[in-house]
């Protein structure tokens, strides 16, 4: 009986802690709900920014004007509202509804995120996520890399009951497999559940695990989370989450990468040196 009760608790994940959000401004201003300590709470998650909602009036609407990065991913995913991206290396593109922007800044690029012309003439709801994913040493150094996914080509899956609807970003659920490559193994998903609905989400053992509600309440393993919350997993191979009303959330997942981290505000490297050679060289035009 001891064993199977002790396989139990290694394979059921449990919220380890819920940290609060709260407002912050980003960019050129724009409004983002992000949760306390978001850079020290888990590896390999960085940044977890949602962006909104909020309701621009007609030529109102901010973005982020071009400024660079280094040595980590980032990660845009829109729900409501176009945005229009511009890079150092010649790449453009548009950011609708459901689509996802994976960027690798790598060895380095300088990039804009701003509101499609047509969205900041007419105004709009502007509503969605950018997530930083951090690097391993020997990855930060890397060729940059953009992979734009419209929504269309982004799995989704519903459960038999269709009380379940998944969005796979990263990884996998329901049996739907990502189509984006991620440097390292990360999980993204997207959730919906309606009332009176349960859900066994399976996470890799060897992966770090939160889960960011913003939408509805539901129990992660018997413990009630709210909208605005992000829940710090304990090891284990799954998650059992019930929704009696109804739940909007994502699941991230990603490896303890385990090294020193320097980070000044867009690098992220191992060491104090290497920021200072960031700065020198987007300082001398040779970042990107």
């Amino acid at each position: 009986m001891l064993y199977f009760v002790e396989f139990g608790e290694r394979l059921h994940r449990s919220v380890k802690s819920i940290v609060p959000t709260h407002t912050v401004l980003e960019g050129g201003g724009f409004q983002v709900r992000r949760p306390v300590a978001m850079g020290s709470l888990m590896s390999p998650f960085l940044l977890l920014d949602e962006m909104g909602p909020v309701n621009y009036g007609p030529k109102q609407a901010i973005g982020a004007p071009s400024h660079p990065h280094r040595g980590f991913e980032t990660v845009t995913y829109m729900l409501q509202g176009s945005m229009q991206h511009a890079d150092s290396a010649g790449n453009s593109g548009d950011l609708n509804p459901g689509d996802v922007q994976w960027m690798t800044a790598g060895r380095g690029i300088i990039h804009s995120e701003l509101p499609h012309p047509d969205f900041f003439d007419a105004g709009g709801v502007m509503h969605g996520f950018q997530i930083w994913v951090n690097l391993p040493a020997k990855d930060k150094m890397m060729e940059p890399r953009y992979q734009d996914i419209p929504s269309d080509d982004i799995p989704t899956v519903e459960s038999n009951d269709g009380k379940i609807w998944a969005k796979v970003v990263a990884g996998e659920a329901l049996g739907a497999k990502a189509v984006i490559d991620t440097v390292i193994p990360i999980q993204f998903i997207h959730y919906r559940m309606r009332e009176d609905s349960n859900l066994t989400h399976k996470i890799s053992k060897n992966l770090n695990c939160m889960i960011y509600m913003f939408g509805g309440q539901a129990e992660v393993s018997g413990k009630s989370i709210e909208d605005g919350q992000l829940i710090l997993l304990t090891e284990g191979e799954e998650v059992q989450i019930k929704s009696t009303e109804g739940a909007e959330f994502l699941i991230l997942a990603g490896p303890e990468i385990n090294e020193p981290i320097a980070r000044y505000g867009p690098f992220v490297m191992n060491t104090r040196q290497e920021i200072h050679q960031a700065v020198i060289d987007y300082q001398n035009g040779t970042l990107a």
